[in-house]
């Protein structure tokens, strides 16, 4: 079955390790929070659920990356992710990742792919 493409921002709106958007997926009948952020030019998304424990990474709405602007950070465990693969790198999941989405960005807009059972 083909993919479709949904809108999840404007492009202007992910400045590069700066906040991220929030959106939902629907994965197996089950509505999931989302994120999708910038950085080093390129758009990344994953499920908004730390890989220890099943809870959102941020605790103040869009804000995912660490001070730094170059890690992702659960709020709630201090695990720290690489935004390039989700990898975590440092915190009580070390090794495991988030589960990422398939994004493009295409015409200063960024785009979801949904696959059938996402």
């Amino acid at each position: 079955m083909a993919a479709r493409e949904r809108l999840i921002c404007a492009a202007s709106e992910l400045a590069d390790g700066g906040d991220g958007v929030r959106f939902t997926v629907e994965r197996f009948g089950v509505v999931e929070p989302a994120f999708a952020v910038r950085y080093r030019g390129a758009v990344y998304a994953y499920l908004n659920r730390c890989a220890h424990v099943p809870v959102e990474l941020d605790w103040v709405a869009g804000k995912f990356f660490d001070l730094s602007g170059t890690l992702l950070i659960c709020a709630v465990h201090g695990a720290h992710y690489e935004p390039e693969s989700g990898q975590c790198v440092m915190g009580p999941c070390k090794g495991r990742r988030l589960i990422a989405l398939n994004v493009v960005e295409r015409a200063g807009h960024v785009y979801l792919h949904e696959d059938e059972g996402l």
